[in-house]
Formats: structure tokens, C-alpha cells, sequence
């Protein structure tokens, strides 16, 4: 089996998660049966440097990040402080995320004071703006 250096550079060459290579990364990245903080960074870093996100290995990817977030039902101030970097590291904020930060917040048992300070400062963020005429309007906040 493939380790995750090499899996990583399998797909990197491509540029694209294609439908085998989501299917390796999921065994081997649930192989413990839970996503650990290892397996959830090496997924942060290939997210952030695949050329082409297909819908489903985005859906993959913030569903591995909400069960690693998720693992014991509650979410601490390092689970806060970690979710912050990752969501904030390249300085735009999207719709995938504010959407995985309602989903952790609505599924949480239990959540700490600075997940509760990133989630209403992530909800005071504009929103993403569309302009592939998805037939969204958008105010301007002045």
C-alpha cells in the first residue's frame, strides 16, 4: 500500500483527485478508523496545493475534517486553534467553510469558548462573492 508522501505526489502529478485515488486516500486515511490529526494535516496540505477541486473530493475532504474535529463530540480550544489555521492560512474564507463551521457547531456535544469566538467571527466575514450568474444577490454591507 501506498504511504501518504507517495500518494501525495500520485496525485499532485495529476492535479486531481480522480475517483481511484479518492478511494485509496479513504481506506488508508480511515484505515485507524477515525482521522487522525496526521491524516487530517496531510489532507489540509493537499487540498491547499491540488490545481482541481472535484465537488467530490471536496465533500471527502470537509467530511474527514468534520470527523476529526468531531472524534469525541466536543471541540476544544486546540480543535478551535487548529480549524482557525487551517480555514484562515490563505486569507479567504468560503462558502465550504462557513458551512463546515455550522455542521461542527450544530453537531458538537460541546464546544469551547474559542471555537465560539471563530465561529461568530467567521459568520461576521463577507461572504464569498459568485460571479458565475448562479442568480444569488448579495448586499453590501456600508
Amino acid at each position: 500500500m501506498l504511504d501518504l508522501r507517495q500518494m501525495e505526489q500520485a496525485i499532485l502529478a495529476n492535479g486531481k483527485v480522480e475517483s481511484q485515488e479518492l478511494e485509496m486516500l479513504r481506506r488508508e486515511l480511515y484505515s485507524a478508523g477515525q482521522i487522525g490529526r496526521r491524516e487530517a494535516d496531510f489532507l489540509v496540505v493537499l487540498h491547499k496545493r491540488l490545481q482541481h477541486l472535484d465537488p467530490s473530493f471536496q465533500q471527502f475532504f470537509y467530511q474527514a475534517i468534520k470527523d476529526h474535529i468531531l472524534a469525541n463530540g466536543r471541540i476544544g480550544a486546540e480543535e478551535a486553534t487548529w480549524l482557525r489555521r487551517m480555514l484562515f492560512a490563505d486569507g479567504k474564507f468560503r462558502d465550504e467553510e462557513r458551512k463546515l463551521l455550522r455542521e461542527l457547531k450544530g453537531e458538537a456535544k460541546e464546544v469551547s469558548r474559542e471555537f465560539e469566538a471563530l465561529y461568530e467571527e467567521s459568520m461576521k466575514r463577507p461572504q464569498e462573492p459568485h460571479t458565475s450568474g448562479s442568480g444569488r444577490s448579495h448586499r453590501l454591507r456600508g
